[in-house]
């Protein structure tokens, strides 16, 4: 659908047209691919994708869409994981090229699927990077994102693949202490890519900032205080700490050091709003989308929380709005003993270990079915 025969303007058309916000669709699944439904997104105001082992884990056992290729892998005796690899990436494949037209259209600003390594490679640097180099080689795409997870031994992975001149989506950020060490590491890396005579300019990234985890991690906490100033800021930690990232956002990608790179045609990294549906449904459905609104943002969104948005959000810009009020917030938060640094070690270590999870079950029941088909 083009711009002169649009009928309609959805409330995803206009976060971006009228906001410089882009939305993405945080699933993907084989049926969306073969129905035409991705494309109906698309047309609807989707502009990129993000997967995770999760998304994927739901998708192949939650639909008999990939039965027929996992059987064909299986009589090859394929080992199941390469199966699960084999799979994931025809998939990928066949949904970057439904996004190319927006990548191309963009400048190379959209368009882009995700892809993640493994989440048993989250605390090991060396082999992060060659999963992440392996992947981007297999694939070969120019809008792919391969995802990296934000822990301490992702950020140096981060940097190398950067150098490298790779496409990057760093997920799982929970802090603004990390984030900060994962806009160090963009920047470095395209320092390096353009010391070895690379073309800055090709490179891409978004950082992912998850946002209503938060949210759930504080609020266990401020319940467990208990007191009148504790339970007032319930609901508000997630909002602020993202407004404040976004502060430091664009605090780095200014000055001298972001000019010359700028110069070199280096485009900034992103922020990306991760985890936006909401949790607790004392919450407004729409919380993390219409509170977080505004210029080179992305915000990945699950199909119930399009839905809410485009029945019932609010367009505004608001993700620089009552920064001092943010502040405060955490401020209120240090002063009741809340340490957001713990909240994202422990956010970070979760997230972690559910990926993990996900990933751990999803094999144990594709080596099942393999199982199943041998004896047959």
């Amino acid at each position: 659908m083009t711009e002169t025969n649009r009928t309609t303007k959805t409330n995803l058309h206009r976060l971006y047209e009228e906001f410089g916000q882009s939305p993405w669709l945080d699933n993907l699944k084989r049926g969306y691919i073969t129905s035409g439904a991705l494309q109906q997104k698309i047309d609807a105001g989707i502009r990129g994708i993000t997967s995770n082992p999760t998304i994927f884990a739901k998708a192949i056992e939650g639909a008999a869409d990939y039965d027929e290729q996992f059987r064909s892998l299986a009589k090859q005796h394929v080992p199941v994981d390469e199966a699960y690899w084999d799979m994931v990436v025809d998939d990928i494949l066949k949904a970057l090229d439904i996004m190319r037209p927006v990548h191309d259209a963009s400048g190379g600003v959209d368009g882009f699927v995700s892809i993640e390594v493994a989440p048993d490679l989250a605390r090991d640097t060396e082999r992060t990077i060659a999963s992440a180099r392996e992947l981007h080689e297999r694939i070969n795409r120019p809008n792919l994102y391969v995802k990296i997870p934000g822990t301490a031994e992702g950020v140096p992975a981060i940097r190398q693949m950067v150098a490298e001149g790779r496409n990057i989506n760093i997920t799982l950020i929970f802090s603004l202490e990390r984030y900060g060490e994962v806009i160090e590491a963009y920047l470095s890396g395209l320092e390096a890519f353009a010391a070895s005579g690379g073309d800055v300019s090709a490179v891409r990234s978004v950082a992912s900032f998850f946002v209503s985890r938060v949210d759930t991690e504080v609020d266990r906490r401020l319940d467990a205080i208990g007191t009148e100033d504790a339970l007032a800021l319930r609901g508000k930690a997630a909002v602020a700490q993202a407004k404040s990232a976004y502060e430091l956002f664009r605090e780095r990608f200014a000055g001298d050091r972001w000019a010359a790179l700028a110069a070199a045609g280096a485009r900034t990294q992103r922020p990306l709003w991760a985890s936006t549906s909401t949790k607790n449904p004392a919450y407004p459905d729409t919380l993390y989308v219409d509170n977080l609104i505004g210029p080179d943002t992305v915000n990945t969104l699950p199909e119930n929380t399009i839905e809410a948005f485009e029945d019932h959000g609010t367009l505004a810009r608001t993700i620089d709005d009552d920064v001092a009020g943010a502040h405060a917030v955490l401020a209120g938060l240090a002063t009741l003993g809340i340490d957001m640094e713990d909240v994202a070690r422990v956010l970070e270590e979760e997230g972690v270990a559910s990926f993990s999870k996900s990933f751990d079950e999803l094999i144990a029941a594709l080596e099942a079915k393999a199982a199943e088909l041998a004896e047959k």
